[in-house]
């Protein structure tokens, strides 16, 4: 669930406000003030609401958008102030993975729960909840990560091998199509699979990293056949939250505390490592956003008990 990041066809949306004395420079797309140089250095940490339990972030210009896997909060995030609040309280499911669509619409993953939704992150209401695997039994879906493309998004279900696209209609309604995964793709049963989503550098298909055998795929949109991408022998080891950037791919490694950077080729069917990123400051990071020269990761904390009063934070990189 990011300079904007460079995907084709992504409708790139207007930041929403973060409290009333900021509203008139947040809801405008890339303000003056934004645009010139900011000689202050952004906080390298911004602290998180106890017991958040983040999971997804993204981000555009200077707010970032992140969930709690715990009720579904969306919290929204000042990087120039490190302060925030949050703008949408949940529905008591969870939030994984995020995407900004078209206008206002944020793309919220379900988790366990099977379902994806989009909420409105000016109003905070939700605008729309699709069902992808209806009342799914324990441990047979986690709903984790959405690209957009256009008005349809693509959906990962890591303990299943497909994919779901999602294509809205002009009422609120959407067709829901399930792609399963074959050709290359190897499926592990009881564990996370299919994870952290993006397109190829040249829009025409997408990118799944397996979470389970650290292998990047490339998946045709229309039939979710999957070749492996050729890395030269690297192995993306607990992979998660994917970012794109024109040809430069961040790939998430939760439990290494580390993010591989990536040089694909422009049709994603081969790469190569170029940077490891690191930080004393990660503690078991999942996904990662962009705004100017750093790169922004929520740490989940999934090796620490989680309480109401466990810390969680975000961390920024230079990258």
């Amino acid at each position: 669930m990011t300079p904007p990041r460079s995907r084709p066809l992504l409708t790139l949306v207007i930041a929403a406000a973060l409290s009333t004395s900021l509203a008139g420079t947040l809801l405008a797309p890339a303000s003056a003030a934004d645009r010139r140089p900011d000689r202050s250095e952004p906080p390298s940490r911004i602290e998180l609401p106890d017991g958040f339990q983040p999971e997804g972030i993204e981000a555009r210009g200077p707010v970032a958008y992140l969930g709690s896997r715990v009720d579904g909060d969306v919290y929204a995030a000042d990087l120039r102030a490190g302060t925030g609040r949050v703008i949408s309280q949940g529905d008591g499911t969870p939030a994984i993975g995020l995407e900004l669509g078209r206008g206002t619409d944020l793309w919220v993953a379900g988790g366990a729960d099977g379902d994806v939704k989009v909420v409105d992150v000016r109003t905070g209401a939700t605008r729309a909840t699709y069902e992808l695997t209806p009342d799914p039994a324990p441990g047979t879906s986690f709903v984790n990560d959405v690209v957009v493309t256009g008005r349809t998004a693509y959906v990962t279900d890591s303990l299943q091998a497909a994919l779901y696209r999602v294509s809205p209609g002009p009422r609120g309604d959407a067709t829901v199509t399930r792609l399963p995964l074959t050709g290359d793709w190897v499926q592990t049963p009881g564990v996370n699979n299919a994870n952290g989503i993006e397109t190829t550098p040249d829009g025409r298909a997408l990118l799944v990293v397996n979470s389970s055998n650290g292998l990047l795929y490339r998946v045709d949109p229309g039939t979710g056949v999957a070749r492996q991408v050729d890395l030269g022998g690297t192995l993306l080891t607990n992979g998660d939250g994917l970012l794109r950037e024109g040809r430069t791919l961040f790939a998430v490694q939760n439990r290494l505390n580390q993010v591989a950077e990536l040089r694909l080729s422009r049709d994603g069917r081969s790469g190569r490592l170029v940077d490891t990123l690191r930080s004393p400051d990660f503690d078991v990071p999942t996904t990662v956003a962009r705004w100017r020269d750093g790169l922004y990761l929520p740490n989940a904390r999934f090796t620490t008990p989680a309480t109401p009063a466990t810390e969680y934070w975000v961390t920024r990189v230079q990258g």
